[in-house]
């Protein structure tokens, strides 16, 4: 029996896209996702809690990303969470992403013209092989 590795998030860019192309021609876009939730703590008052996501997009994603999305910008976003590791001078290092499938616009952004984009195409998960080529290590 297999697992569902599903992540679905609601938040804001923290920052522009940075979009790279691959020597293979596939590109690929990183950016931070906040999402913040709000309690009420034991004398009543509302606390915020943020916390940040990487989020990478591949593909097709990758240049719809590139091309509508900007720091601030509200999305809808599901995919899946990968972690990475490897040693740094003997040192075990890892590092948490959510690889991205789809996402869709929610407006909130700073430019109308981007709040009226269609929402993203699924995009088809990347191959180990292109991790391979990014990978810090």
């Amino acid at each position: 029996m297999s697992g569902i590795n599903k992540v679905i998030l609601v938040g804001n860019l923290g920052k522009d896209p940075e979009v790279k192309t691959l020597e293979s021609g596939v590109k690929r876009a990183n950016f931070t996702l906040a999402t913040t939730e709000f309690y009420k703590d034991k004398n009543g008052q509302k606390v915020s809690l943020t916390e940040w996501h990487n989020i990478v997009c591949w593909r097709r994603l990758a240049e719809v990303a590139e091309q509508y999305l900007e720091k601030g910008e509200r999305i809808y976003l599901e995919g899946k969470i990968r972690t990475r590791s490897w040693e740094d001078n003997g040192v075990k290092k890892y590092f948490t992403e959510i690889v991205a499938d789809t996402f869709t616009m929610l407006g909130g952004g700073t430019k109308p013209e981007e709040q009226s984009a269609p929402p993203a195409i699924p995009e088809a998960p990347a191959t180990s092989e292109e991790y391979e080529d990014d990978l810090p290590f």
